[in-house]
């Protein structure tokens, strides 16, 4: 019970409380990588270095990449979710702008949005967020991103509806346990009582689907296949049967005196 509660609390802290900056690659820009064996093998070079944590690595390939092309906004996009990860935060706005302004695209615009949250500029956040649900409005994390700058501004409504239309794209107990949270602050009783049911049902539904999946199927069982019967004999005619009939009395009858004197010769 003690695992499955810390379990839920490190799941919470990592959906609402660590950033999650998006790392979509703007295709156009990668298609110029992939054209240039150069800028590719440094763009293969800078991705394994974030893999493996090593910032000063990737860093130094990005900015090469960005020397041989400047207007490459998938490499400033990446440079600025390194300098995120570092806590360089004016680095890193000023890398997602200058994606933002070489490619507007949503993602670019969650990102700066995750800096200005975790620089306490909340309306500035809330309003990178609002701008990328605008360009693409269906990925959960930007509702979810959008209600906790919400929340900070202190517009509860508009942030119980940010949660609403990202748990109707993707139904989970975190959002709602977010929601709860909402409303426990606001001491809304009722909705205390009905998220606390749509928490169950969702909990019991999703567990009789797993069981229902771990079951093993039942293998099926050939049926035997029945040999076809010999077709039936037609029955004899009457003059058939009179004739069999006196076939056997003709053998039965005594060897006359004649055919044994024959036979004895």
């Amino acid at each position: 019970m003690l695992a499955a509660v810390i379990i839920l609390v490190l799941t919470i802290f990592t959906v609402f409380f660590i950033p999650n900056y998006r790392t979509e690659p703007e295709e156009d820009d990668i298609d110029t990588i992939k054209r240039d064996p150069q800028l590719k093998k440094l763009w293969s070079l800078a991705q394994t270095a974030m893999r493996e944590r090593k910032p000063l690595k990737a860093e130094k390939a990005l900015l090469t990449i960005l020397k041989f092309d400047e207007k490459n906004a998938a490499a400033y996009n990446r440079l600025g979710i390194l300098y995120a990860k570092e806590k360089h935060y004016k680095e890193a706005i000023e890398c997602f702008e200058i994606a933002q302004s070489l490619d507007n695209n949503a993602s670019s615009l969650h990102n700066v949005g995750l800096i200005y949250y975790e620089t306490g500029k909340y309306e500035k956040a809330a309003m990178a967020f609002s701008q990328a649900i605008e360009m693409e409005g269906d990925q959960p994390a930007r509702y979810i991103a959008y209600s906790k700058a919400l929340e900070k501004l202190g517009e509860r409504t508009k942030a119980i509806d940010a949660l609403e239309t990202a748990y109707s794209l993707n139904p989970t107990t975190v959002i709602l346990r977010h929601l709860l949270e909402l409303y426990e602050h606001d001491e809304d009783v009722v909705n205390i009582e009905i998220t606390k049911r749509r928490i169950e049902d969702l909990q019991a539904t999703k567990a009789a689907m797993e069981e229902k999946a771990a079951k093993p199927r039942r293998t099926l069982i050939p049926r035997k296949v029945k040999e076809p019967k010999e077709p039936k004999q037609p029955k004899p005619t009457r003059a058939e049967r009179i004739a069999a009939k006196n076939a056997k009395k003709a053998a039965a009858k005594p060897v006359t005196k004649v055919a044994k004197k024959r036979k004895i010769i």
